[in-house]
């Protein structure tokens, strides 16, 4: 039996948002626990909130920095709204936004984590780690990192495995490339963000509660070094 699912979250560009709304998209150093869930969800095909939000309190994760990228994240401008002949960006009471009687524009700047690999680790009882190892591997809605544009490189599932904690899981688990990726540019003691109970971390708001309503409750993570030197696996593509 397994308790511990692991996912290797690998891509050009990673946006993992956690504090920041509005115009300034800022992305976490590392996938959130909202993201991997979110994840999660889509490969079981959910939609609703009362089951994601069931499954956010059901596990806990653990995320280990294999490839930090860049030591910046990439800032990208964007606009939203504006339109052509009506206005598509809305006010607060749903009205069309209009600035000098014409279609509103809203500059925005999204941030991007780069050419960045983590594991991550997901704690649960055995059953619910067999249903979502299966649905990681046969997924009902595609994948991405963060935002629709960020494409992982390679499926995110890692294998299962049974652990005593989160840490014991991230210590022991390799960190599996395929053969050619940039191995040498790894962290030989890689930074590890561990969730944990409350008043042993830093508390953080990215427990979801509601999709619909972008509504988080907070939980606690603390982070360290790995012990132990970064255990490295090369695989070969089929």
């Amino acid at each position: 039996m397994a308790n511990t699912l692991f996912m290797r979250l690998e891509s050009p560009l990673q946006s993992w948002g956690e504090n920041s709304q509005w115009s300034e998209r800022r992305t976490a150093p590392e996938p959130t626990k909202s993201g991997i869930v979110g994840l999660l969800a889509c490969a079981l095909g959910w939609g609703d909130d009362e089951r994601i939000g069931a499954l956010s309190r059901r596990v806990r994760i653990g995320v280990r920095g294999d490839l930090v990228g860049t030591l910046a994240p990439l800032r990208d401008y964007h606009t939203v709204g504006g339109g052509y002949a009506e206005p598509q960006l809305l006010t607060a009471k749903g009205e069309p936004k209009l600035s000098g009687g014409k279609p509103h524009t809203e500059p925005t700047w999204r941030y991007y984590l780069c050419d960045a690999s983590f594991l991550a680790a997901v704690q649960a009882d055995d059953q619910t780690i067999a249903q979502l190892a299966h649905a990681l591997q046969f997924p009902v809605f595609p994948f991405f990192l963060g935002r629709k544009s960020c494409v992982p490189t390679r499926p995110p599932f890692d294998g299962v495995g049974d652990y005593t904690s989160i840490e014991d899981a991230l210590e022991k688990h390799p960190a599996r490339f395929l053969e050619g990726e940039r191995v040498d540019a790894t962290v030989k003691y890689p930074r590890l963000v561990i969730e944990c109970n409350a008043g042993e971390g830093v508390r953080r708001r990215d427990q979801l509660v509601s999709r619909a309503y972008r509504l988080f409750e907070p939980r606690y993570a603390r982070e360290q070094k790995k012990e132990n030197p970064l255990q490295v696996e090369l695989i070969k593509e089929e």
